[in-house]
């Protein structure tokens, strides 16, 4: 399987690296999880400069109108340094629903400014007993008058302190699992009856549990049509765990190379421990891991835009269910053969391998993707 990147995809990608070669070190990051809110703003106004945030929305509302594709080079280069800015719940989620739901006024509302850094936005959709099912949603929307009223919980809501919009689902008619009978609906963060329940997440970001009390929202802050937002949200999740394969391709590729760093330099018996032939064999595992996991996370990004739905499901879940299985053998490998020591927190490795296993359960893991897999087929 083979792709090439065209010249302006190189350029981008070039960007990426140099900033977290230069400005994105393991020290600088560790001490960015310590601001307020888990990310550096200053760094986030700098991603908008570069037009990164820019990057995957439409030209006519101050995007760069970037493919799949383009966003995934993007996000590979910034999952080799763990950068935790919030780019995939802002914009591979929040500014995605916008574009595919939103009614012309509020593109232009919203849009031009989330791609110049001013606003961020989070999706609050997944629920405490929803598991990875994307329509079991309690949440409901009553209507009263001229706006409907909001009730209910969403777990695992990603930069939900900092988000100044959040883009809520909640069941408008039918039963709790109906793929029908869902509606979007924009809410601002500081509106009266929501409250956060805000805390780091393993590989180091920040999450809420966000409740929703009799929160009044009006009619013209609906995304989409009444009841009907299941299939955007599965188009745009599909979209992110595609993105979110980019990003762990990123990272694995990182894990790879400091371990095999690492056996190179780590002497034993008087001789590098890289020179054991069986140690050899471990390091190239992981390599052919890495590499197949990327391979088929481009190919799922070029059948984003190009393929039907059934295509693209079946390419994502493909996708995710080798990133899966590849992240936890090279963060697994990574660890050991960097021994005592990976299991550190001073270590990169062990925090490279978080990130990995937190993609892998993030909207399906390996058996719920496999399943999936075979149901499409």
């Amino acid at each position: 399987m083979s792709f090439t990147f065209t010249e302006d995809q190189k350029l981008l990608s070039d960007s990426a690296d140099r900033f977290v070669l230069d400005e994105y070190d393991f020290e600088t990051r560790r001490k960015i999880l310590n601001q307020d809110g888990g990310f550096d703003k200053k760094n986030w106004s700098k991603f908008a400069e570069l037009g990164w945030l820019a990057l995957p929305i439409a030209e006519e509302y101050g995007g760069l109108g970037g493919s799949t594709v383009d966003t995934a080079v993007l996000l590979e280069a910034l999952g080799r340094g763990l950068v935790v800015e919030p780019y995939q719940s802002s914009i591979v989620l929040g500014a995605e629903l916008l574009q595919i739901t939103g009614k012309e006024e509020q593109k232009k509302q919203y849009l031009p400014s989330v791609a110049e850094g001013k606003t961020l936005l989070s999706f609050a959709h997944i629920e405490p007993t929803s598991r990875f099912n994307l329509s079991h949603i309690k949440t409901k929307a009553s209507k009263e008058g001229d706006c409907y009223v909001v009730n209910g919980e969403k777990a695992i809501v990603y930069n939900a302190e900092t988000a100044d919009f959040f883009i809520v689902s909640a069941r408008t008619e039918g039963d709790v699992s109906d793929q029908a009978g869902i509606t979007l609906f924009v809410i601002p963060s500081n509106s009266e009856g929501i409250k956060l329940r805000s805390y780091p997440t393993i590989d180091g970001l920040r999450a809420s549990e966000l409740t929703l009390n009799a929160v009044k929202v009006d009619q013209k802050d609906i995304l989409g049509p009444l009841h009907q937002a299941m299939p955007a949200i599965q188009q745009v999740v599909d979209r992110a765990c595609v993105l979110l394969c980019a990003e762990a391709a990123g990272a694995m590729d990182t894990a790879v190379k400091l371990t095999v760093d690492y056996i190179k330099n780590r002497e034993q018996f008087g001789q590098a421990i890289g020179s054991f032939q069986v140690l050899q064999h471990r390091a190239v595992e992981m390599l052919g891991a890495k590499d197949f996991s990327r391979a088929l996370t481009y190919r799922a990004a070029g059948a984003m835009d190009q393929s039907n739905s059934s295509e693209r499901a079946r390419a994502v879940s493909a996708a995710k269910v080798e990133m899966g299985r590849s992240g936890k053998l090279i963060g697994q490998e990574g660890i050991q053969l960097h021994g005592g020591m990976g299991m550190t927190d001073d270590m990169p490795i062990g925090h490279f391998f978080k990130r990995l296993t937190m993609i892998d359960a993030i909207f399906g893991n390996v058996d719920f993707h496999r399943k999936r897999f075979a149901q499409i087929i």
